[in-house]
């Protein structure tokens, strides 16, 4: 052979062993196979937890609703009489809703004021707007105020107030107001002398007023001997609820703590407050929420 073929066959030998282990590298395809989904566990409900009402969040609590009528009226009124000198003034406090509700009849409170004062006075002491406050957020009943002027300084046996109240005053307020014209829901509380008249009127007329409280009361002297008869005189089950409280500086403690110990002696129920102050408004100002509180218990 010569030297030139031999050159050119070895060439030949080399490249198509170049060849070959090129395609030894080159990555052999496979055919792609479509894969079946596995099967889901079938559901069951014996794996979730039972709902209990604790397991709920609480529910918000939605306040009672304020009536759209908030605003009370006050009213003032002259009631001619034949017993008194004068007509006698009043003032007669309308809750909220009294217009709007005109088939609803109300119970009524009659306030008495004290000495050298007028039948403003309770107003002057923030009974209206306590009255209105309780009324709206629902904490009491709705209920009527009547505040009558005693100008009188006289002793019952002289003066003719009471009978004038309970004779003509409230017969009047009945036919001109819608109340509840019944014991049950008729109640009177006075300040100082007022307080005194409330103990008349509450133990002279137990078949009137199913309560009374006096706060810094002046006992009528007149009274005073004839308190033990009246309280032996009404049955146990006619007896009116009692309040009676007073200032540990007030001139009047004498007489108030003599009164609540007869109150005691007798086995009256009572409620019953010595409280620090004096003889004065900044004291009963200070009490008007709780004693309407009181008046009002019961009342629907």
């Amino acid at each position: 052979m010569r030297k030139n073929d031999l050159h050119n066959m070895l060439i030949l030998i080399l490249a198509a062993a170049v060849l070959s282990g090129l395609s030894a590298c080159a990555p052999i395809a496979r055919p792609i196979l479509p894969v079946a989904p596995s099967p889901l566990p079938p559901f069951s409900t014996a794996s979730l937890p039972p709902i209990s009402p604790d397991s709920l969040p609480p529910l918000t609590h939605t306040p009672t609703a304020i009536p759209s009528c908030t605003d009370s009226l006050i009213e003032t009124a002259h009631l001619p009489t034949e017993r008194l000198p004068e007509p006698m003034q009043f003032r007669v406090y309308l809750p909220p809703c009294y217009a709007e509700n005109s088939d609803k009849r109300y119970p009524v409170l009659y306030l008495l004021h004290g000495q050298t004062f007028t039948e403003d006075q309770w107003q002057r002491l923030g009974a209206p707007e306590t009255a209105d406050r309780l009324i709206i957020a629902g904490e009491v009943s709705p209920f009527i105020i009547v505040m009558p002027y005693n100008k009188s300084w006289k002793q019952p046996t002289e003066d003719k107030f009471g009978e004038a109240l309970v004779e003509e005053l409230i017969p009047y307020v009945d036919a001109n107001y819608r109340t509840q014209p019944d014991r049950a829901a008729r109640t009177v509380g006075g300040l100082s002398r007022g307080g005194g008249w409330a103990i008349h009127l509450g133990l002279t007329r137990p078949d009137l007023f199913a309560a009374f409280g006096a706060h810094s009361p002046v006992v009528f002297w007149a009274d005073s001997a004839r308190i033990n008869d009246w309280l032996a005189a009404i049955p146990p089950e006619s007896m009116p609820r009692i309040y009676l409280d007073i200032g540990d500086n007030d001139r009047e403690l004498e007489t108030a703590l003599w009164l609540e110990e007869l109150l005691n002696q007798e086995n009256i129920p009572h409620e019953w407050h010595l409280y620090p102050g004096y003889h004065e408004e900044a004291y009963w100002q200070a009490h008007v929420e709780e004693y309407l509180r009181w008046y009002v218990t019961g009342w629907r």
